[in-house]
Parts: C-alpha cells; sequence; structure tokens
C-alpha cells in the first residue's frame, strides 16, 4: 500500500508580524541624514508709529554681502575669501575706528552701559544668486552670525565677566548686550545673478 504524501503547509499567519518587525528594526537601526538649518530669532513686530516711518538708509550703514552661482562672495563690490568674512563683518558692526565709510556711531542710551555710540543704523545685506549652493549659503550666514556672536562674546566678557551665550535669556544683561549689537541680516530674494 502506497501512502500518499501530504504536502506540508507552512503557516504564515506569523509572516505578516515578522515582516511588519523587520520594518520596524530597519527604521529605528537606520540613521537619517537631517537637513542643516539656521536658528534665526525673529525680531518683533515694530509699533505702528514706526512702521509708518520710512528711514532713508545711508550707504555707510549698509553692507553688501553677495554670493554669485559659483559660490564667489562679494562683498562691498570686492572678492573676499569667506574665511575673511567673519572679521570684515565685525569691523563693520562695531565701526571701532569710528570710520567714514563705516556705519556712523549714534549715542544711546543703554541699560548697564550708560550712554555709549553703538552702529544703531547698520544693515548686513546679503543677497545670493539661484545657483548658489545651500553649503555656501549656510556658511556665509554662519560667518555672520559669528561675527555678532563674537562681538557680543567680547562686550559681555568685558563688561560682566561672563560670556554673552551664558547669559541667562530673563537677565536684563542679555537684553543690554543684543541693543548694543543688535543682528541686522537683510535678506534678498534670490536672483540669477551670474547666469543660469
Amino acid at each position: 500500500m502506497a501512502r500518499s504524501r501530504e504536502l506540508q503547509q507552512i503557516n504564515a499567519g506569523s509572516m505578516a508580524d515578522i515582516a511588519f518587525q523587520l520594518l520596524i528594526f530597519f527604521l529605528v537601526a537606520t540613521t537619517m541624514d537631517t537637513d542643516s538649518g539656521i536658528f534665526r530669532k525673529l525680531p518683533p513686530m515694530p509699533e505702528e508709529e514706526e512702521q509708518k516711518e520710512e528711514k532713508e538708509i545711508k550707504d555707510r550703514n549698509i553692507f553688501v554681502v553677495l554670493v554669485n552661482k559659483d559660490n564667489q562672495l562679494l562683498v562691498e563690490n570686492e572678492l573676499m575669501d569667506i574665511r575673511e568674512l567673519r572679521e570684515s563683518a565685525k569691523e563693520f558692526i562695531a565701526n571701532p575706528a569710528n570710520k567714514d565709510d563705516l556705519p556712523e556711531l549714534i549715542p544711546e542710551e543703554i541699560n548697564h552701559f550708560g550712554t555709549i555710540p553703538i552702529t544703531k543704523f547698520h544693515v548686513i545685506s546679503l543677497q545670493n544668486d539661484r545657483g548658489t549652493s545651500y553649503g555656501t549659503y549656510i556658511a556665509v550666514q554662519n560667518e555672520l552670525t559669528a561675527a555678532y556672536n563674537e562681538l557680543r562674546d567680547e562686550l559681555s566678557i568685558a563688561k560682566f565677566g561672563i560670556r554673552y551665550d551664558d547669559l541667562k535669556e530673563s537677565d536684563d544683561r542679555k537684553d543690554a548686550v543684543e541693543k548694543v549689537y543688535p543682528l541686522k541680516i537683510s535678506e534678498a530674494v534670490p536672483k540669477n545673478i551670474g547666469g543660469s
């Protein structure tokens, strides 16, 4: 008597569970590239009276930074290496020698500092070409922000003996330092400056 062999059946009921667990494992174990970004605190909305006032900005108060499609910097109409940008921006923001071609120093009453001259109306104008790489754009932003941070640190250490970043948000000394060196970076809409 020949015995008929039955085919063994595989229990596929738990296959969906196994596939789901593998999917979860790979999602958890895989590293994802994270996009770098820019942490920027937006200024508060100006009062209505301030919005109505339109002030004409003098050329000496504007620091123009252009980045072309080849990722080259043109700062104040001169080619500049990105490694020189921070120091150049610091000199512009502070104008320590009170040069005529840098922002005008205006005496201002600031808590903890008394009446001191600051470059109240300075603006850094950043414009990039549509073909500018994201890495270069971020690097330029980082250098400009670092210029402000270094100036703020130097001032805070000289006056209070503590770095600017170590001051608490609620500390009025932090506000005072920000009034001396307010972050003023104006970004224009990208254009096709250097071609396609």
